[in-house]
């Protein structure tokens, strides 16, 4: 279900923390490959910016309000991760943006070409998902990808 949902993107909501420490929310396509994702992004982006200053991101994919059944409990997955830049020239930038070239090879090839576009990889620390109303979880397992039960929390009730 967990992979199924994300496979189904191919791009996600980045929130990046601003120069007044306030989160900044933005989107960009991505790629996963090896249990990480990788965003592609330019300098002229805020949110590229703000990663070069504070590696702390949220990855956040949510259900299309058109698609879902209820607006109250869209289906979503955030994850809290790490960035870092993958140095251009080496052998994983080419590798990682050939792999981007599957989601648009016009744009890529052109800004392949651009120094100010930076290739970041975000590594997961942890993360949750909301499959429905009840049905939360913590996300855990060596790469990420398993849905593990939440202990000692209490169904939503009513009087």
């Amino acid at each position: 279900m967990l992979n199924e949902f994300i496979n189904s993107f191919k791009s996600i909501i980045l929130a990046s923390i601003d120069e007044n420490d306030f989160p900044f929310n933005s989107y960009a396509p991505f790629i996963k490959y090896n249990n990480r994702y990788y965003v592609y992004l330019s300098d002229m982006a805020k949110h590229a910016r703000n990663l070069k200053s504070n590696p702390k991101v949220s990855i956040f994919f949510i259900e299309d309000e058109n698609n879902c059944e209820n607006i109250f409990a869209r289906k979503r997955v955030i994850f809290q991760a790490n960035s870092t830049i993958i140095k251009r020239d080496s052998d994983k930038f080419e590798s990682i943006l050939d792999k981007f070239e599957n989601l648009d090879k016009k744009t890529v090839k052109m800004t392949r070409k651009m120094s100010d576009f930076n290739l970041f990889e975000l590594e997961v620390n942890y993360g949750e998902a909301v499959f429905g109303f009840g049905r939360a979880y913590n996300i855990g397992g060596k790469n990420f990808d398993e849905l593990i039960q939440r202990e000692n929390q209490k169904a939503h009730t009513s009087k």
